[in-house]
Parts: C-alpha cells; sequence; structure tokens
C-alpha cells in the first residue's frame, strides 16, 4: 500500500507548567499556500497534553485542500491513530486504508470536504482511556477498580481525561490550525472496539462537539463496565434530530460475541427516536472478525454515512 508524504512536526498544546496554544506556524511545509495537489499526512510527533500522557497525531489533508480558501473543512477524529493511514505503525500491519478510501470517496464526489485527525493509543492506558467512565459511581467500586487492577495494571478509568484532551486541546489547535468547520454538524468521531465505545461516550459526553459517531465492531462485553455503560444510554444519547451513529459488527472471533449487546443498544436507539438508515446504522457482516483487514474492507461505509 502506498504511504502519502508524511511531514514530521514537534507540537506542544500543553506544557508541563503553563497552558501553551500552537499558532498556525507549527506546521512546517515545503507546499506552497495553492491547494495540494495530492493528498497527504501530517505527523504530530510526542504531542503533549496536560491530560493525558503524550502521543503523536497524524492528520490527513485531502487532494486539494487550500489553508487559504473560504470553504471549510469537516473533521473527524479517530482513535487507535497507528492503525489508520499506515501498515508499517499498525498493531497487525495492516492499517485502516483511511487515506486512500478518502482519496477515492472524495473523488467521486460521495463525502463532503474532509481531514482527519488520529491521535494514537498510548500502549498500556488504551483500554483505561477507551473505557467509558460511565456510570461514574459503577466505575469507581472496589470490585472494578480490583478488576481493572488485575486485568490492566490501573485501577482507574482516563476516558474522561483522553476526551478532555480531545476537546479541549486538540480540537482548539486543529481549529487554529487548519481550515476546518468547527460547527457541530461538521465534527463527528470514529473508532473500533475499544475505541467505538469511546466514540459513542464522546458523542454522549460532548454532544455539543461531536455530531456524529461511528462505532465498528463496537467491544460491548466488558466484564461489568460493560452493561454499566449501555444502561446509562437511555438518558445519555443525544438528541437524534442533531445527531446520527453508525454501529456495525462481525460474526467471527470477538465480534461474535457482539450481537446481543447491540440488539439491546439497537433498542434503546429505536426508543430515543433514532430511525435507522436515516439517523442512525446498524450493520452486520457476516464472516467479518476483529482485526483491521475486516475494518478496511469496508470503512466506506461508515466514512460515508457519517460525512455525507
Amino acid at each position: 500500500m502506498r504511504r502519502l508524504t508524511t511531514f514530521l512536526v514537534t507540537i506542544v498544546l500543553i506544557g508541563c507548567n503553563q497552558t501553551k496554544t500552537p499558532s498556525t506556524q507549527a506546521v512546517a511545509t515545503s507546499e506552497p499556500t495553492n491547494a495540494l495537489k495530492e493528498s497527504k499526512v501530517v505527523i504530530h510527533k510526542n504531542v503533549e497534553s496536560k491530560f493525558v500522557d503524550a502521543r503523536n497525531v497524524e492528520v490527513y489533508l485531502p487532494k486539494g485542500y487550500d489553508e487559504n480558501s473560504t470553504e471549510k473543512y469537516r473533521v473527524l477524529y479517530m482513535h487507535d491513530g497507528q492503525n489508520v493511514f499506515n501498515p508499517e505503525t499498525s498493531y497487525t500491519g495492516i492499517d485502516w486504508g483511511v487515506d486512500e478510501t478518502l482519496d477515492s470517496l472524495l473523488e467521486n464526489g460521495k463525502i463532503k470536504k474532509t481531514i482527519i485527525v488520529a491521535a494514537w493509543n498510548n500502549g498500556p492506558k488504551r483500554f483505561v482511556e477507551y473505557m467509558p467512565k460511565a456510570p461514574a459511581e459503577a466505575t469507581a467500586t472496589p470490585e472494578a477498580k480490583k478488576g481493572l487492577k488485575d486485568n490492566t495494571g490501573f485501577d482507574q478509568l482516563y476516558s474522561d481525561d483522553y476526551l478532555q484532551f480531545l476537546v479541549e486541546e486538540l480540537k482548539p489547535f486543529i481549529d487554529k490550525t487548519y481550515n476546518v468547520s468547527t460547527l457541530v454538524e461538521d465534527t463527528s468521531v470514529m473508532g473500533s472496539s475499544m475505541g467505538g465505545l469511546i466514540s459513542l461516550y464522546a458523542i454522549c459526553k460532548y454532544p455539543k462537539v461531536f455530531g456524529a459517531a461511528g462505532c465498528v465492531s463496537t467491544h460491548w462485553p466488558v466484564p461489568v463496565l460493560g452493561d454499566a455503560f449501555i444502561g446509562t444510554l437511555a438518558t445519555s444519547l443525544p438528541d437524534p434530530e442533531t445527531h446520527k451513529i453508525y454501529f456495525d459488527f462481525g460474526t467471527e472471533g470477538l465480534d461474535a460475541q457482539y450481537e446481543p449487546f447491540q440488539i439491546k443498544v439497537d433498542k434503546i436507539m429505536a426508543d430515543k427516536g433514532y430511525t435507522q438508515e436515516k439517523n442512525w446504522i446498524t450493520k452486520k457482516f457476516e464472516g467479518a472478525g476483529h482485526n483491521e483487514k475486516s475494518w478496511k474492507s469496508r470503512i466506506h461505509i461508515p466514512l460515508e454515512f457519517l460525512l455525507n
């Protein structure tokens, strides 16, 4: 798979002792200010935060992107950023191919002009950053803390902190650095597995920031915590008049466990007033497993739904 042109940039969003807002000059580029001839991926290395540990953030800019244009681009925030564009950094050696898929969708007029912001996960803390801290009382019990400690080495969840990083630090930086819309209807979030959970949590917790969420192979069956989170959705899901949500799952590997949970969630969605194929999609993919290869094969479906 081809690798798009990549620029290495070191960005500091929040210093250790003071708040620091990066300027648009932080992105070094030899490109002229006119529209890009080809799409590219910009890498911001070791982005620091006062909420979470530093991590890389990759930004996909589509062909034709012009920082001086009056046209504003939509933004899709994605988790597990090392798996999104580059097979060399992907966990399985297979990336999602989101850059190539966006190139194709844009060329064929299937979606509106969009940039992708892909924040890498933080390795050992991936689970505790992506598992929703909801309801708070369930995630703070001694039993929950012991289970977390035994299975992850951490005794608390950091998903609220991770979302603060996305909403209060990363998004303002992206809004200032790139030519993007700041409207809620132009801002989406998406991920797979635990990334599906944190994407749903993001749109529930920040409905005035994210207008759409893509939850691919959502990992519902987390002991105690998974059911507890599902139990919050009846009251926490955002307004279906202004938001849309995508779910899917396969039938092989871990995905084979997901359907009973998804059925519960689908009922909650319907009771909330969401309508299939309008502002909500749930799809089942026979034979699909829990891996980047499977997600890559169908990534165009949630992208088209979220970004059209």
